[in-house]
């Protein structure tokens, strides 16, 4: 369907809106009884020409006294559902009573199968009727939506000579004018869009490199197609139509099984009626209803091609509650055994869920066919780089890079969606990568392949085109290095996140007012016969300035046993945190004291060899937290986070070294790094020339000023 002929759609059933709604409703409001009467229409259009043949099946089957009807009714309509009362839609616009059309009306919705009533349920439809009846407009909003200027059924009108008089709407327009539909209300209501529906050709260039690269393996078999945001569920019929066509083309003979979770009643609803049209009567089932991430509706299924565009940017609070808290998940989807770690967790934060869709998908791979699985899943480029080593989408990416799953990624042009501008990325993983590509992945800049459309869809003003959308897949089929297309191995992607640490150095002022400070200190903690001890260590001293701490613990001890009294860590931290300063000439604190030969020293890793009281010993020292810092070394460092760590960290910081125990490892992409073009500078000589040009231009213009 072109777009003018969509948009003309879109605006006649807005139109519908205002002309019969406009002194009921809300604008905002509209969509309770638009959104419901779009679908009841397009599943009416679809029976009207079995009507008389399934009323004259339930004549026989009431006189048989046959009690469930449904199956050859459905039958008898060629549908998958069907409506077994007196009434098409375009009998009811003539009722001239209001009363009498709400009675028919009611039968004519209870008519419909168990299928449909599901879908009314959804819309909360029927709380709708008793408004329109009383404001005496149910009929008008009927009549116009049977009007012969628009056309919803799948089927194309035709006029009395038999040619075209209105085109059918596939499936996946009529959702693109349900999705437009849906953000004119939602911008009514001054809220956003919530989610980014996909459009047709980008769906298109998704099944196309679903597909394509697998196509010569089709064999004659079931294949199970999956979606867990499938919204209105556009997406899962174009990768179906996608993959019976390579199919047919490669002479094979295969059933699909299209299956899709939604969360929002509405577009649930718009996908259930869909599926029924297509005549998915066994499918229809096949789509669950409610939230993937807290309550995944095919949790024991292994599905052979997952497609999907999850919501980004959006909370999965309510989520992470529902599944125990983030310190209390144990799902199995996003909690793995990876890398020598039982629970290894893909818990990305609360604010965005969206590689959470990722993670369902890859717990659903099958592992156990020539096959395996492809999972093709639009993101938005945090999931590129978001989270720290360690953090959940560090993890999963991870996950995905280390188990050699990463296929490719694809960088989209900016406004290809209707409802977000933003950079959009397609990720393409597989558990059955080719040989050539075994420990490789590839990312392919196709920002700048695009078609600008004559007139803007929302924020869309580009497209793929069939030979945009070739470009791309031969790009990915090919698997070579161009302009426009890199390839590395795995590690390109990785870092190790090391914690550099320096010592700290503390030095003590026993200076007596320094010392009556502290006493104060002390009183207020009930430590007053520490000072004792204090003011013992502080007249040896002098009431000078201690510079190597160590030493001053050591005397604090000497003296607190003559003394009797006790020195526990308690009080060496309150020295530490209250009376002690820090000091970048003081001696190193001493943390911990390893006798000779019981560890090896590694000054590198905080072990150090050194001498205390002529005495040979390995040295950890307390780290100062203030100077404590982090850096990030590639995996393919060349020599290792040792050699890094020498050339760029020692030759600053001679005393510095690695806690070992925070080392992490983390994975992040990015496209501009491998990419980015620096804008061409200009040369003197054109500068020059442009300078000349704006004298010439303006020789004179002073002379004539001045003189009037």
């Amino acid at each position: 369907m072109n777009n003018h002929t969509y948009n003309q759609i879109v605006s006649f059933i807005w139109g519908i809106a205002d002309d019969c709604l406009r002194d009921v409703y809300v604008r905002g409001k509209y969509r309770d009884v638009i959104l419901p009467m779009t679908v009841i229409r397009r599943l009416d259009a679809v029976l009207e020409p079995t009507k008389e043949a399934v009323l004259q099946m339930k004549d026989a089957l009431d006189k048989a006294e046959v009690v469930n009807q449904t199956a050859a009714l459905c039958n008898v309509a060629g549908q998958a559902f069907c409506n077994s009362s007196p009434f098409t839609l375009k009998d009811l616009k003539s009722r001239a009573k209001q009363q009498q059309l709400k009675s028919d009306f009611i039968a004519y919705l209870d008519g419909f199968s168990p299928n449909v009533q599901e879908i009314l349920e959804k819309f909360k439809f029927r709380n709708q009727i008793d408004t329109m009846v009383e404001a005496d407009i149910l009929g008008a909003v009927i009549e116009k939506f049977v009007s012969p200027k628009i056309n919803l059924s799948p089927n194309p009108t035709l006029d009395d000579n038999g040619d075209i008089q209105m085109p059918g709407l596939d499936n996946h327009t009529m959702g693109v004018i349900f999705e437009e539909l849906i953000r004119k209300f939602n911008e009514e209501n001054n809220e956003e869009a919530g989610e980014h529906f996909t459009p047709r050709d980008v769906v298109e260039l998704m099944a196309d490199i679903t597909f394509l690269p697998v196509a010569d393996k089709i064999k004659d078999a079931p294949y199970l197609v999956y979606d867990g945001a499938c919204g209105t569920g556009g997406m899962l019929t174009i990768a179906d139509e996608r993959l019976h066509q390579l199919a047919k083309e490669h002479n094979k003979s295969i059933t699909t099984y299209l299956y899709g979770q939604e969360i929002n009643p509405e577009t649930y609803a718009i996908t259930k009626a869909d599926l029924l049209i297509k005549g998915e009567a066994i499918q229809d089932d096949n789509v669950a209803y409610g939230s993937t991430l807290s309550n995944d509706g095919f949790p024991t299924y292994n599905f052979d091609f997952m497609l999907s565009n999850p919501p980004y940017g959006k909370s999965w609070k309510t989520d992470l509650e529902r599944l125990g808290g983030k310190s209390d998940i144990s799902d199995t989807r996003f909690i793995v055994s990876h890398a020598g770690e039982p629970e290894f967790k893909m818990i990305p934060r609360s604010s965005d869920g969206q590689m959470l869709f990722l993670a369902n998908k890859i717990s659903k791979m099958k592992h156990d066919t020539e096959l395996g699985s492809r999972i093709v899943e639009v993101h938005n480029g945090s999931s590129l780089f978001t989270g720290d080593a360690g953090q959940g989408e560090s993890n999963l990416r991870r996950y995905i890079i280390e188990n050699d799953w990463l296929e490719a990624i694809i960088a989209l042009p900016e406004n290809m969606f209707y409802n977000t501008g933003i950079a959009t990325f397609i990720w393409i993983i597989t558990n059955r990568k080719a040989l050539h590509r075994k420990g490789k992945v590839q990312l392919i800049d196709a920002t700048g392949l695009k078609s600008p459309l004559r007139k803007n869809l929302g924020n869309k003003n580009c497209e793929f085109t069939p030979e945009i959308r070739k470009q791309i897949s031969d790009m990915l089929i090919n698997f070579e290095e161009t302009e426009q297309s890199k390839i590395f191995d795995n590690e390109e992607f990785g870092y190790h996140k090391i914690t550099v640490e320096r010592p700290l150095r503390l030095s003590i002022n026993l200076a007596k007012e320094n010392l009556e400070e502290f006493a104060k200190i002390c009183d207020q903690q009930k430590e007053t016969d520490l000072m004792s001890v204090i003011y013992a260590v502080a007249e040896k001293y002098q009431y000078t300035k201690v510079t190597d701490f160590n030493l001053f613990v050591k005397e604090l001890g000497n003296v607190a046993t003559e003394l009797n009294v006790k020195i526990p860590a308690k009080r060496i931290n309150l020295i530490k945190n209250s009376l002690a300063q820090i000091d970048d000439n003081a001696e190193k604190v001493i943390k911990k004291i390893h006798k000779s030969g019981k560890v090896e020293a590694n000054s590198l890793y905080g072990l150090f060899d050194t001498t205390i009281d002529g005495k040979r010993c390995i040295v950890e020292y307390e780290p100062d937290s203030n100077l404590r810092d982090t850096e990030q070394i590639p995996l393919l460092h060349e020599g290792g986070i040792e050699q890094f760590f020498m050339d760029e960290v020692l030759s600053f910081a001679p005393d510095a070294w690695i806690d070992g125990s925070k080392t992490q490892i983390g994975y992040e992409l990015s496209f501009t790094k491998y990419f980015y073009k620096p804008v061409q500078l200009r040369t003197l000589d054109e500068i020059a020339a442009d300078i000349e040009a704006l004298e010439a231009e303006t020789d004179g213009l002073l002379h004539e000023i001045i003189r009037g």
